[in-house]
């Protein structure tokens, strides 16, 4: 079904409202594999920074891997295959509890992160492909919302009925992950496939116009192990967080993203991505740099608290990147760009983790001022990206040359 004749369906069964749903149901069963995860590989696996370390390389893995996507699309529609990746994430999401032990956990992660990756990598592309260029940021930040709903639902369950339940890992994940899987039984089930606009090259695409989108994809991978890995873990080993104040946390924050979410896509229209992506790479750095303060000066848990916040409200701005390849593409491309640009996004991933859990248990403050001075790499780049970009016109040094400003 053409997205035209989709205008004809029940506001629910329309592509965009499959964009809402599937943005709703990943964050159930990932953002409870994320509140839970420190605390349950301290507790029932007993984990150091280097076993967390490893975790994690091995759950970028499959990211690294995501270029698989293009040939797996040979065979299956990226619709299907977005909703049997969300599927696999919440069945691995389920039975994490089952396997408390190293070996466990890396199987367990493995499958899961398999599921989250390639899910992630087409639900960008039929993102791009599904939302028109001028509605693109408010709709993005509507899903980002959306997201971050979800995630709030998650967390808001386990501190409210956590203690009061006596709940345990097993049926938390259960929970969760089962939810996830029948959600995406039934987008497959309830939903037409629909056909994009553009059909999508079903090759490997690599341009050199498109460099500066590879190039802060890179980064952008390299400082969210900083975070993902190694912020969270910091809060439980430096301060002692127990379940419900971790998911206390995360709660904020993510009451935060919800509301500022659509804020944020408004900004990006008005402002574009030169200017929305510049303010998130200084404001990483400054908070990278307050992170090893925590170490320098013994801040407390308030201060490492917000600055925890802050930091996740600023990679929620990473959205800005997703309209600025849109603005530049071949609309053939996308499909396979976004598999490109996922495998890019992860090859620090691959090695980081571990190599920084050895760094970690030497000095954890040295971990943050790497990652201080990642963001300011990526702000550079993100100084290239011109107030307008489209094809040809790149990077500020793209040949077409600065032009009007459309009409607002």
């Amino acid at each position: 079904m053409t997205l035209a004749e989709a205008e004809t369906l029940p506001r629910w069964q329309r592509p965009e409202s499959l964009l809402f749903l599937m943005a709703f149901a990943m964050p159930i069963a990932f953002a409870t594999w994320s509140a839970l995860l420190n605390n349950f590989v301290i507790e029932a696996a007993q984990f150091s920074g280097v076993e967390i370390g490893w975790l994690h390389t091995v759950r970028e893995i499959p990211g690294f891997l995501a270029i698989g996507v293009i040939f797996l699309i040979l065979f299956l529609r990226e619709q299907v295959l977005g909703v049997a990746s969300l599927g696999l994430l919440g069945v691995a999401t389920a039975v994490t509890a089952w396997f408390p032990s190293f070996g466990g956990m890396l199987l367990v992660t493995l499958l899961s992160s398999i599921g989250f990756h390639y899910f992630e990598t087409v639900n960008q592309s039929l993102q791009l492909q599904w939302v028109e260029k001028q509605r693109a940021p408010q709709v993005l930040g509507w899903i980002v919302g959306v997201g971050s709903g979800a995630s709030l639902l998650a967390y808001g369950a386990i501190v409210l009925l956590w203690e009061p339940l006596g709940l345990s890992y097993d049926a938390v994940y259960l929970t969760s992950g089962g939810i996830t899987a029948a959600i995406a039984l039934f987008c497959f089930l309830a939903y037409p496939q629909f056909e994009g606009p553009h059909a999508q090259h079903r090759h490997m695409v690599l341009r050199k116009r498109y460099w500066l989108f590879y190039a802060l994809q890179f980064m952008a991978g390299a400082r969210r192990q900083i975070f993902v890995v190694f912020a969270g873990f910091m809060m439980v080993e430096r301060f002692g967080m127990k379940v419900s104040e971790m998911t206390m946390l995360l709660l904020v924050n993510y009451v935060l993203q919800m509301v500022a979410a659509p804020v944020m896509g408004r900004a990006l229209g008005r402002f574009g991505e030169r200017k929305v992506m510049a303010f998130e790479y200084v404001g990483l750095t400054l908070v990278f740099l307050a992170y090893g303060g925590l170490y320098w000066f013994g801040w407390g848990l308030v201060i490492a608290g917000a600055l925890y916040i802050c930091d996740q409200m600023f990679f929620a701005l990473s959205f800005a990147l997703k309209t600025y390849f849109q603005k530049i593409a071949d609309p053939a491309d996308i499909a396979p760009t976004a598999a490109v640009a996922f495998t890019i996004n992860h090859i620090a991933a691959v090695f980081l983790p571990a190599a920084l859990g050895y760094m970690w248990a030497k000095s954890p403050d040295w971990v943050f001022l790497l990652g201080a001075g990642m963001a300011l790499v990526a702000l550079a780049l993100a100084l290239m990206i011109p107030r307008h970009p489209e094809p040809g016109y790149e990077t500020v040094f793209g040949s077409a040359g600065p032009r009007a400003a459309p009409a607002e």
